[in-house]
């Protein structure tokens, strides 16, 4: 039998220390990925990159530049027409894989491909509220889209038009409650350095009605209330982190005017 045919694709990843989790997504691309580019940060040590070199992949170690610096870095390294971008806790699974196939072998005129992502969170997939269908545009044709965004959200610039896939991207990043509420603290604070650096200011609408807002769209309007307990958290969670970033910049801005 003839070994499967090689896809036109780079798949590019950034990770740390990941080997309790990346070869799940290496074996899920590891048959069709006509590339496989990892870059690892510097110290990484846990043996991830000796699990990437099982699957074939150019490894290139590097300090860390921060997520959207990291994966320009890893695109650059592409030498095939189509670029498909993962995490180290994301798989393909076989209907997204052919998918893929069609949009990168078929003829058509689009820079880029979304797909829906489905997140596991406490032992649930999460089919509803905000983190789903969490739209990810992470397949491109080389040379038509860059990373962009603010971090650690990082967002990719497309020049042209983007089509959409219908088959789900797997994140099982086995988070916790603990993990997700110490995100909170690192991500507001991300979000506190780019509101300073544009001069942007919260009120109290940022402080009371956002939040709110936040929390009735996840759990009512995007049913949030399907996924169980858990989806219920995901709302409030939501909620809180969009208080927490709002009550930062209003604090930074008590802290520069005393007197407000």
């Amino acid at each position: 039998m003839n070994p499967p045919q090689k896809l036109p694709v780079s798949v590019c990843i950034i990770a740390g220390n990941e080997a309790l989790r990346i070869r799940r997504t290496l074996q899920s691309i590891a048959g069709w990925a006509g590339e496989i580019i990892v870059v690892l940060n510097q110290d990484v040590s846990d043996g991830t990159d000796k699990i990437a070199e099982s699957f074939g992949a150019r490894i290139f170690r590097e300090p860390w530049k921060g997520h959207i610096a990291q994966k320009k870095s890893a695109a650059d390294k592409a030498v095939h027409p189509w670029l498909l971008g993962l995490d180290a806790d994301e798989e393909v699974p076989p209907a997204l894989q052919a998918e893929i196939a069609r949009a990168v072998t078929e003829a058509n005129d689009f820079a880029a491909f979304s797909f829906p992502r489905c997140t596991q969170f406490c032992g649930r997939w999460i089919r509803h509220g905000d983190w789903y269908p969490d739209r990810q545009t992470r397949l491109w044709r080389r040379g038509q889209a860059c990373w962009g965004g603010v971090d650690p959200h990082d967002k990719l610039m497309v020049q042209g038009r983007v089509g959409r896939l219908q088959s789900d991207l797997l994140h099982d990043n086995a988070e916790t409650i603990d993990r997700q509420i110490a995100k909170i603290s690192s991500y507001s604070e991300d979000f506190l350095r780019d509101a300073l650096a544009h001069g942007r200011g919260a009120n109290g609408f940022d402080l009371t009605l956002r939040p709110a807002w936040r929390f009735g769209r996840s759990y009512f309007l995007r049913r949030g209330f399907l996924d169980g307990w858990q989806g219920l958290f995901i709302a409030w969670m939501t909620a809180f982190y969009t208080a927490t970033r709002y009550a930062k910049i209003h604090a930074a801005q008590v802290m520069k005017n005393p007197s407000r």
